[in-house]
């Protein structure tokens, strides 16, 4: 329900402000006061296409807000949950603006949202009848959403919407598998190969750096041979470079020094320890040079591994552990590939299984809506008969997806296509109802759908105008009744200049200009008291100071229980 309404700089709107309530609402005023300004700051709210040449001359921004109460409504709860999105006490804040050069904004709970957002929200809350875009009627997907709702099978539609997708799901993992049975071929081909290939060269994570250390070893044996035996020959070869020969006379020299000196024991220990570990050092190199073995068949072994292993790096991976990692994944997708046979086998049982339920559940569905439509169309046309449309046919028409053979083309809500059709005078066609002409006959088709759907539609906030087009009299008189109908279920703010309409209303605002510092104004008024039956004597005569037209009034008010002193 739309609570509250702000409306800045809109047109000749420069500020409103209005609390909006239950039950049906009244907008009425002279001709180009402002109603259908005020109407479509309402559509901008609710989504609606437009330009800046709606922002009032001199102003950089519309800017319309509006509270709605959806505490009451179900599917918005669940839009908003699934966007992340809550209402604060069962209300949400929608503001949408557009700046003088273009760029609009959007906001739902103070976060900015998409134009397409709002209208999917909005479309859940408000329907709004007459020449404007938002109008539930004309999409024609929502024919049967409302058929389905007045059936009382939304639940078991939904269900069957679930069953459905599963069941595309399951087709298409199916039918990618089968069409991929070729190109699987070959992956088992070469996922089969590569394993082998792989396996076969038997890798150890390090072995790499291993044997490249050992190949430049080998690879450069007679290089580091000499230079280890030019090493070892210097510490005792004979000649008077050998190292540690002169450190033997060092250490007897010293050694004879410090039992003369003490304080030379020291130099004595060092001389000593330099001796032995140059002598260890020599002793450990002339190990080296007895186990060094020059092996040119193990330089050609090595040489073999590493070049087969870089054949692997080069198909495979660009390191040893990658080809590993390789050889792991090929190997659990060889397994699923495997077993495709297996899962191929089962998954066409299970879709043959889904299959014959899923249709059989659109074929019971499909009853259902066709024992609904024939119930909803005689209603809608027993209202319309009092709506001043007596000889208007109206035809909820079902229609199955059927190909030239075999079973019904079975899509996510059924087999079945609805479409409301409708012929607004005896001896016309059937037309759909998208393309009705007159914006006063959808409106009348509107009100009578809402007043045979408001036991089942969530929609909670109805907004007519041009309700009254073309009709009145006893037709006038059985509209106001059928708004007022509805206002007991629904929130409903109406556009008219019908007295029979207006007096029926539980909230009256009169729009008139204003003319303030040079500048005109359009502003929305509270109408009670003798004010309301003096705007009631102007729609029912034209005078609203006129005594007998303004009585008329009062017993029109008091009839439908409306009369309340100012």
């Amino acid at each position: 329900m739309l609570e509250e309404l702000s409306v800045r700089d809109f047109a000749l709107i420069d500020r409103l402000q209005v609390s909006l309530g239950d039950g049906m609402t009244i907008l009425s005023g002279e001709t180009g006061a402002g109603k259908s300004i005020l109407i479509g700051a309402i559509g901008f709210l609710l989504g609606g296409k437009v330009d800046t040449g709606v922002i009032r001359t001199g102003a950089d921004e519309a800017l319309v807000t509006g509270i709605i109460d959806v505490s009451r409504n179900p599917e918005a709860g669940r839009w908003l949950e699934t966007r992340g999105l809550q209402a604060e006490d069962g209300k949400v804040l929608v503001r949408r603006g557009i700046k003088s050069n273009g760029k609009g904004s959007v906001f739902i709970q103070n976060q900015s949202a998409l134009r397409s957002d709002l209208v999917e929200l909005t479309s859940l809350l408000v329907d709004l009848h007459g020449q404007h875009e938002h109008q539930s009627l004309l999409a024609i997907e929502n024919h049967r959403r409302l058929l389905d709702r007045f059936a009382r099978i939304e639940d078991e539609v939904a269900a069957f919407s679930a069953r459905f997708a599963e069941l595309s799901a399951k087709r298409r993992a199916f039918e990618s598998a089968l069409a991929s049975e070729r190109e699987k071929a070959r992956e088992l081909e070469f996922l089969r190969y590569a394993v082998e290939e792989i396996g076969k060269a038997k890798l150890k994570r390090g072995e790499e750096s291993e044997l490249e250390a050992e190949e430049l070893l080998l690879a450069q044996h007679e290089k580091l041979h000499g230079a280890v035996g030019q090493a070892h020959e210097s510490l005792v070869g004979g000649g008077s470079g050998a190292a540690l020969a002169p450190l033997r006379h060092l250490r007897s020299s010293l050694e004879a020094a410090s039992a003369i000196d003490p304080g030379l024991f020291d130099m004595s220990r060092r001389a000593d320890d330099a001796f032995y570990e140059l002598e260890d050092i020599a002793d450990s190199l002339r190990r080296y040079l007895e186990n060094q073995r020059y092996s040119p068949e193990r330089l050609e072994e090595i040489e073999s591994r590493l070049a087969e292993i870089h054949k692997l790096k080069k198909k495979y991976g660009a390191t040893v552990e990658d080809v590993l990692l390789r050889l792991e994944e090929d190997k659990a997708r060889l397994s699923r590939l495997e077993t495709w046979e297996e899962d191929k086998e089962g998954l066409a049982a299970e879709i043959t299984a889904l299959e014959s339920r899923v249709l059989e559940d659109a074929l019971s569905i499909s009853r259902k809506r066709s024992e609904a439509a024939s119930s909803l169309q005689k209603a809608i046309e027993a209202v319309l008969k009092t709506l001043g449309m007596p000889n208007a046919r109206f035809v909820v028409r079902v229609t199955r997806k059927e190909p030239e053979e075999g079973s019904p083309v079975v899509g996510p809500s059924g087999v079945d296509e609805v479409e409301y059709l409708i012929a607004p005078n005896q001896g016309e066609p059937l037309r759909p109802l998208v393309r009705i002409a007159s914006g006063g006959e959808l409106s009348r088709v509107a009100l009578a759908a809402k007043t045979v759907l408001a036991a089942s539609d969530t929609v909670d906030t109805l907004i007519f105008d041009e309700v009254d087009a073309g009709i009145g009299g006893e037709v006038a008189v059985a509209v106001g009744e059928h708004l007022a109908a509805l206002g007991e279920k629904r929130q409903v703010l109406c556009i008219t200049h019908l007295a029979s309409i207006a007096a029926r209303a539980d909230n009256h605002y009169r729009v008139e200009k204003e003319v303030r510092d040079g500048r005109t104004s359009t502003r929305l008024s509270r109408m009670d008291g003798r004010v309301r039956a003096e705007e009631i004597a102007r729609m029912l005569a034209g005078d609203p100071k006129e005594e007998a037209s303004i009585v008329h009034a009062m017993e029109l008010l008091r009839k439908y229980g409306n009369w309340r002193d100012s």
